[in-house]
């Protein structure tokens, strides 16, 4: 066995059962540490300019590649047209690039904020960079290896497409640049930690919300200095 069946034909299916036997784990054990401990209090200008072009370049990315996966021969058809072609590779490099800009904006409010960085935990700092080397990589192909959307679907979906099928077909990343194979390789490390983060927020559905009993908040309020009991009290005229 070479490396590479370890790194593409074993890896995955380890880093699937991490993902999905951790994250059971923590839901059915562990339920209060499935949270995305959200910072905005501490600062949210900087996470505003970071988090949306980040969640939604990468959103976007993530379904133009699943949309190549499960319906290959649409993406080979609307490459058919130079122009569409063009359109398609732009669109993806606009979001990658989209997404880089506010990786880079969440990266400098968690090392330039006290606040941020107090509560940020080394697993915050491995998936920054995991998904930046996913994100530059990405780059790097649409610059230097123009046109993956139209070789992709004869390289990448057969092979995803082995794994599903439990035939696992590494040969078909073997011949690829380092790059490639980096960034196919990056997405099963991070499929692999993803359980271990506050990521995993993210697979959990709130279900709970619909059948739990009404819950009654009440705002506790300091009693002001100046403010006397006695001085509600209706006031006595009689003698």
């Amino acid at each position: 066995m070479t490396a590479n069946d370890l790194l593409f034909g074993v890896f995955p299916y380890v880093a699937v059962a991490l993902l999905v036997v951790v994250s059971l784990i923590r839901w059915r054990h562990h339920p209060f540490s499935v949270s995305s401990l959200s910072s905005q209090l501490l600062e949210s200008r900087r996470l505003y300019w970071g988090s949306v072009p980040f969640h939604w370049g990468i959103s976007l990315i993530l379904l133009g590649h699943l949309a190549a996966l499960v319906v290959p021969r649409g993406f080979e058809i609307w490459n058919g047209v130079p122009l569409r072609l063009y359109i398609l590779e732009a669109t993806g490099l606009a979001l990658g690039l989209w997404a880089a800009f506010g990786l880079l904006m969440l990266a400098a409010r968690r090392l330039g904020n006290h606040r941020v960085r107090a509560v940020t935990t080394p697993m915050d700092a491995v998936v920054l960079a995991i998904v930046g080397v996913q994100i530059a990589t990405g780059i790097w192909i649409a610059v230097g290896y123009r046109w993956g959307s139209f070789w992709g679907t004869s390289v990448f979906v057969p092979y995803v497409r082995s794994l599903i099928a439990f035939d696992p077909k590494p040969e078909y990343v073997d011949p690829l640049p380092f790059v490639l194979q980096l960034h196919a390789f990056m997405f099963w490390v991070f499929v692999a930690v993803f359980p271990f983060t506050r990521l995993v927020h993210i697979v959990t559905l709130p279900l709970g919300y619909l059948t739990r009993p009404w819950q009654r908040v009440v705002r506790m309020r300091e009693t002001p200095a100046e403010y006397h009991p006695a001085a509600d009290r209706p006031l006595d005229h009689t003698l």
